[in-house]
This record gives structure tokens, C-alpha cells and sequence, in this order.
């Protein structure tokens, strides 16, 4: 019982002269139980103790042996030496047994004990000291040994187990008692009734206690980064994009983006393809637009009747036409476009095909506008401790008349501004939908070094014309991962213990809120 072992503790260290230690003074009881009790004495500082780790070297079977009887060396030394004349090696393992001729044959000749003549073994020496078995005696008594060298060759050779022991020191505290008396942490009816309360010794607040950890939910890593970056485009004055529908067609996440159809993105390689249906509608209005919803689960504000009808037919063919022959300006790609490949399904690779789509609504009011998105998207790539088949990207659009490459560069400082980074470089890249195409590269003080955080660009007359949109308009477009900067405020280096099966619940409740602009 829990009260017994109280007392005994008490009683103990009532007939001691100093303290006394837990492993002495009671081998029998696990450690779960003696450090329950102690806990609950030293809560009353009756006692004072203090936890004591140490590893201690048992021996094996067959140590206990070599302890008793000497080492397999010392047992073929024996036997050699006792046979006057020699020993024939075959008849070796007949008088000390196979292992002990097997292990202490090669240990004798190593330490120069015994000597081989011809078929013949002969002692060397006249006498040998059994150092192994002196080291394993000493073990046996100590549980360690003065050498750490001497333990460290003995549990090569599987002759000791190290044991973590755990022990207690015990003390007497400053309001030791012999007798252990019960306090009530409770004052009852029946005691208020009785006058009990008036003997009844209480247990007193502790108030530097902890409270029980409430369980409640909590919002995950990349959700707090979310958050931070759609206030900053709230900020900004953006309109969050509808981006429920993961699935697209290639026509809306390839074609329309001017993106030829021999590009290597849409290879199977690269991108998920779905395979029933094996292909889609062409593009028509869209008859659910009343139930779009952000990716948070949220409705669009804005009606259907601020989309007048548009005709996606001419859409269709204009984008069909440019890739082919070339048009506004452009030569095209000059390949026979194929409309299979442009109706099949697709996982969408970026979200890029929603500011396509809300583009092209753009285009029957054109007005400046400014759009963002921030949502899942899928490539077919090998999963690494940086790579996963699904990610969220971080898209903004800005429509506008008279929009230049300066204009795109100083908004880019602004809003990465906005996150806490202030140094940027900029260089020249490839889009197949923008021209020109920026990377953004950050300065990243604590790894000292240039990372890409991005990719922008203003969109081609390739893209917007055939949506309607005046020639005099001028879109920026740029994007990043959602992961990489939640992997870099977070301090996480695998992203699939960021997202995933691999994921801990205690990561995701324990970490903090983030700002992005401070460290």
C-alpha cells in the first residue's frame, strides 16, 4: 500500500544518521511507486530528495562462468599445461569443451600463453594471470569498473549488459515528522455539519501549481500563414478568388494560358491526369456559380448578373486560332491544335487556371481589378523532405491600363515588404504565359545566402486578347508556395512533417501564431 511505503520512508530516515538511498533501503519497490511517494512527502517538505542516474554492468551467462571457473584462455593454459608432453590440438575441444577450445585457443596464443609445435600445443610461460576473469569478479562486486576501456572490450565481446539504474537520495526537510498525517483537500458537508473541519488538517493551495491542459482545437501551421498572407492582401485591396474546383480541364490550366500543347508539363510525368470521364464539356457558362466557394468554404460576394452572358464559343476558337496560326501580333506555336487533348481532365497543376477563368469574366466589364488566391494544387512529382504531390500556391493578379515591368517590380518590394522581407533580386526567367518573366530571389539572414521565394511576370497579349480584354490592359502575375515560408517561420526541414500522414499533433498545437513581418 501507498500509506505503508510513506511510513517506511519516515521510519527509515528516522533511524538514520544522514540520508539514505532508495535502492538500499528498498530494493523491491519499482520506481513508478517510491517516486509517487516521495513526490507526495516532499510536497509537505518532510523530506528532501534528489534523483541519481547510472548505468551498471551485469554479467552475462557466461560471465558468471568465466567469474567462477576462469577464462576459456585460462582453461586451454590448463590443459595444455597439464599434459607434460604436449597436447594434440584434436583432442583440445574433448577435454575443455568446443567453445572453450574454439574462443580461448586464439585468446591464449594471442597473449603468448601456449605455442604450437608441429600437431602439438606446449605452454609458452609457466604461470598466467586470468586478467578477464579478475575484471569480471570486479564487475560482479561494483557493477562497474575503474577502466572504461576494460568495459568498454568486455561488452564487445558480450560478456557485460550495461542497465540504466535509477536511484533516489533521501533527506529529512525542514517539517519532518515520523508520523504521516492525512490532509483533506476537500471541506465537505458533513464536515461543516459535525465541526470536523475545526481538527481536520487541510491541504493548502499550491499556487504555482499548472493547470490541466484544456483540449481544444487548433489551427494548423500553414493555416496561420494563410492567414497572415490573406490580411496582407485585404490590405492590399485584393478580391479572393473562388478556387473549390481542384479538377480542370487542359483547356483552362494549358491552352488558355497559351501553354503549347508538346510542352513537357503535360506529360504524364508531371501531371495528374483523370481518366473517367476521359474528357470534358468545352468551355460554357458555368451553370453552378452560385455555389463557388473559396478555399476557406466561404461564397463569393459578388452576384452572376455582374458576369454578363460571354461567348465562349469565339473564346474557344481564339485560343485555338493562336496556337495555330498565330493572332494579335502573335506567330503562335504553328501545330495543329488538338482538341482531345485540350478537353481532357487534369488535377490542377497551379491556380493560375482560376485567374484564367476570372480573367476572362474580367474581360465583359474591363476594369482595374486585383485577385488572389491562395489554394492546393497537384504536380506528379517525387515526394523528398522539399517535394510533395500536393502543395498550396500563393497567386495574385493585378489588371490594370498602363501597367509596366517598373511598376511590377515595385509592387513585388512592397508586398514582400509587407512579409518582413526588404531585400530582393530579380532575374530573368521563362513563362510560357508571361513575358517578361521575373524570379524573386529573398536574402535569407539566417542562412546567409540568396533564396528564390517566387516567380512573377506580366501576362501575354497571347493569353488576354482572346478573353476580350483592351489592348491597353496590362496584367501582373506572380506566385509562391504557401510551404516554404511556413517551413522557414516554423524552423521545419522534412515539408512532410508539415503536411502529411507524418504530421504530429503536438507540432500543431503547441506552435504559436505567426507575423510574418517579425522574426
Amino acid at each position: 500500500m501507498a500509506s505503508d511505503l510513506l511510513s517506511q520512508v519516515l521510519d527509515a530516515l528516522s533511524q538514520a544518521q544522514g540520508s539514505i538511498f532508495s535502492n538500499d533501503a528498498f530494493p523491491a519497490v519499482d520506481f513508478t511507486t517510491i517516486k509517487s511517494a516521495l513526490d507526495r512527502l516532499g510536497s509537505r517538505e518532510m523530506i528532501i530528495y534528489k534523483q541519481i542516474d547510472r548505468e551498471e554492468a551485469n554479467l552475462t551467462p557466461e560471465a558468471v562462468g568465466i567469474a567462477a571457473q576462469g577464462s576459456h584462455e585460462a582453461k586451454v593454459f590448463e590443459a595444455v599445461r597439464q599434459a607434460v608432453d604436449g597436447l594434440k590440438i584434436a583432442d583440445l575441444p574433448a577435454i575443455v569443451g568446443k567453445e572453450t577450445a574454439k574462443v580461448g585457443q586464439g585468446k591464449a596464443f594471442k597473449e603468448g600463453w601456449i605455442k604450437k609445435d608441429k600437431d602439438l600445443l606446449k605452454t609458452a610461460i609457466s604461470t598466467i594471470h586470468d586478467s578477464s576473469r579478475e575484471q569480471l569478479q570486479t564487475i560482479q562486486q561494483t557493477k562497474t569498473h575503474p577502466d572504461s576501456k576494460v568495459v568498454s572490450d568486455l561488452r564487445k565481446r558480450k560478456l557485460i549488459a550495461m542497465q540504466k539504474v535509477i536511484t533516489f537520495e533521501i533527506k529529512k526537510g525542514p517539517k519532518f515528522s515520523k508520523e504521516f498525517i492525512k490532509e483533506e483537500t476537500d471541506l465537505t458537508a458533513d464536515m461543516l455539519a459535525t465541526g470536523a473541519w475545526k481538527t481536520v488538517k487541510l491541504k493548502p493551495y499550491n499556487f504555482n501549481a499548472m493547470g490541466a491542459p484544456t483540449m481544444s482545437g487548433a489551427l494548423h501551421p500553414l493555416n496561420k500563414v494563410r492567414h497572415e498572407f490573406r490580411q496582407i492582401f485585404f490590405e492590399m485591396g485584393f478580391e479572393e478568388m473562388p478556387t473549390n474546383r481542384y479538377v480542370e480541364t487542359g483547356f483552362w490550366n494549358f491552352d488558355a494560358l497559351f501553354v503549347p500543347q508538346q510542352h513537357p508539363a503535360r506529360d504524364l510525368q508531371d501531371t495528374f491526369y483523370i481518366a473517367d470521364p476521359p474528357v470534358a464539356d468545352k468551355p460554357r457558362a458555368d451553370p453552378v456559380e452560385k455555389t463557388e466557394k473559396f478555399a476557406d468554404g466561404s461564397i463569393p460576394t459578388s452576384k452572376s448578373q455582374d458576369h454578363p452572358s460571354q461567348d465562349y464559343e469565339k473564346y474557344w476558337n481564339s485560343v485555338k486560332e493562336v496556337h495555330e496560326e498565330g493572332k494579335y501580333g502573335s506567330i503562335g506555336y504553328r501545330y495543329p491544335f488538338k482538341e482531345d487533348e485540350s478537353l481532357k481532365l487534369v488535377l490542377r497543376t497551379h491556380t493560375t487556371a482560376v485567374s484564367t477563368y476570372m480573367l476572362y469574366r474580367l474581360a465583359a466589364n474591363p476594369r482595374p481589378a486585383r485577385y488572389f488566391s491562395i489554394d492546393r494544387v497537384f504536380r506528379n512529382e517525387t515526394v523528398d523532405a522539399t517535394h510533395l504531390a500536393e502543395f498550396h500556391q500563393v497567386e495574385g493578379v493585378i489588371a490594370d491600363f498602363g501597367l509596366a515591368l517598373g511598376g511590377l517590380i515595385g509592387f513585388m518590394e512592397v508586398f514582400f515588404g509587407k512579409m518582413g522581407i526588404h531585400r530582393l533580386r530579380f532575374k530573368p526567367a521563362y513563362n510560357p504565359y508571361t513575358e517578361p518573366s521575373l524570379e524573386i530571389f529573398g536574402y535569407h539572414p539566417g542562412l546567409k545566402k540568396w533564396v528564390e521565394i517566387g516567380n512573377s511576370g506580366m501576362f501575354r497579349p497571347e493569353m488576354l486578347e482572346p478573353m476580350g480584354l483592351p489592348k491597353d490592359m496590362r496584367v501582373y502575375g506572380w506566385g509562391l508556395s504557401l510551404e516554404r515560408p511556413t517551413m522557414i517561420k516554423y524552423g521545419v526541414s522534412n515539408i512532410r512533417e508539415l503536411l502529411g500522414h507524418k504530421v504530429d499533433l503536438n507540432f500543431v498545437e503547441s506552435n504559436p501564431a505567426v507575423r510574418l513581418e517579425k522574426d
